[in-house]
């Protein structure tokens, strides 16, 4: 759903975890050497429906990992999540990157890779299978999967706008 404003305006910082994606050095070579830097993707959530990401740059990697963590504070949103799982299959797309996540019973665990069961973990679902196509670049899996997250529609409103129950919605 391309309209659906999902924004966290604000959330006290004292709940949100942060989980460090990637880290990728860099180096400029210059006629006095080489010189080291560092950019950092985190994700940061509170394990109950809210997610962000950040990339933060910076000459060491304990400041590259801080920088991240603020700009993720900066860019949450709000995942709607059922027992656990996702309400239903999604596909997403950014850059080369391309994710499928789909709902799984209770006790299948969170199937997913690398960056991707970072975000999904951080959002707080327990059960998922999850499947990149195409790019493995974490930068792009990570904002594929928010984006995919970001489009989930709360089964409790698809509900109410048919006027029917939220079991009869997961029936078909």
């Amino acid at each position: 759903m391309a309209g659906v404003n999902n924004r966290v305006r604000s959330t006290g910082d004292t709940e949100l975890k942060d989980r460090l994606v990637a880290i990728n050095r860099v180096t400029k070579v210059t006629k006095g050497g080489r010189t080291f830097s560092f950019a950092a993707i985190v994700v940061v959530g509170n394990e109950d429906g809210i997610v962000g990401w950040g990339l933060g740059k910076a000459g060491e990697v304990t400041t590259a990992i801080a920088k991240g963590v603020e700009a993720a504070k900066k860019n949450l949103i709000k995942v709607s999540i059922h027992k656990g799982t996702i309400p239903h299959e999604q596909l997403a797309k950014f850059g080369g990157a391309q994710v499928l996540i789909k709902p799984a019973s209770h006790g299948t665990g969170v199937k997913a890779g690398g960056a991707m069961r970072a975000v999904l973990e951080s959002v707080g679902i327990t059960d998922v299978l999850a499947k990149s196509k195409g790019s493995s670049n974490p930068h792009n899996l990570v904002k594929a999967t928010i984006a995919a997250l970001g489009e989930l529609r709360n089964p409790f409103i698809v509900a109410q706008n048919r006027g029917i129950t939220v079991e009869r919605v997961f029936k078909g």
